[in-house]
């Protein structure tokens, strides 16, 4: 059997709180939207020439029960007061025939802003080793940009970020990158 290359990518957050931890998973996934399809976890390669599309056109091309690859960034917690956050980060070449790289990043303590950013960074670094110009990554401020030389890298993140806020209530984010046939 050949294995599809997806044409386009969404992405999605969410947040889910229960008394138990597969209770705000699952809410989690309600909350992003896509807890009605068989989620299949993938590493994080962005195909060639794949256009990212808003959630609500990628859902159209998918059905529920559908298996449905995905990169998939998940954190949880029931420590009251305690910050979490789930990261997929993007950086795609500016050939768009090459493949990019997506990324994913949970963390404790960090602020949405501050989970992005690394997971944005991450994905560009792995860009940039696989291009074999890595020592030339650097972050252009004007254009709010990485850049590998002459080339400009698009980059983005999704982040979903939440307290928790009850003592022993479960609270679980999450980040996707949804790779739809």
């Amino acid at each position: 059997m050949m294995g599809f290359v997806p044409t386009k990518v969404f992405f999605t957050k969410g947040v889910g709180r229960h008394e138990s931890r597969l209770g705000s998973f699952e809410r989690a996934l309600r909350d992003a939207g896509i807890a009605q399809f068989n989620l299949v976890e993938v590493s994080s390669i962005f195909p060639p020439n794949a256009r990212i599309v808003d959630k609500e056109e990628g859902i159209k091309h998918l059905r529920p029960g559908q298996i449905v690859f995905v990169v998939l960034a998940r954190n949880s917690s029931n420590e009251y007061n305690r910050m979490i956050s789930a990261s997929i980060g993007l950086a795609v070449p500016k050939d768009r025939n090459l493949y990019g790289y997506l990324s994913e990043h949970h963390s404790f303590g960090e602020t949405e802003e501050e989970a992005g950013a690394y997971a944005e960074n991450l994905a560009a670094e792995m860009l940039s080793s696989t291009l074999g110009i890595g020592h030339h990554l650097v972050w252009d401020e004007s254009l709010e940009t990485w850049r590998l030389d002459d080339r400009i890298l698009m980059t983005m993140n999704v982040t979903s970020t939440a307290v928790v806020r009850k003592p022993g209530e479960w609270t679980t984010v999450v980040a996707a990158a949804v790779l739809v046939p």
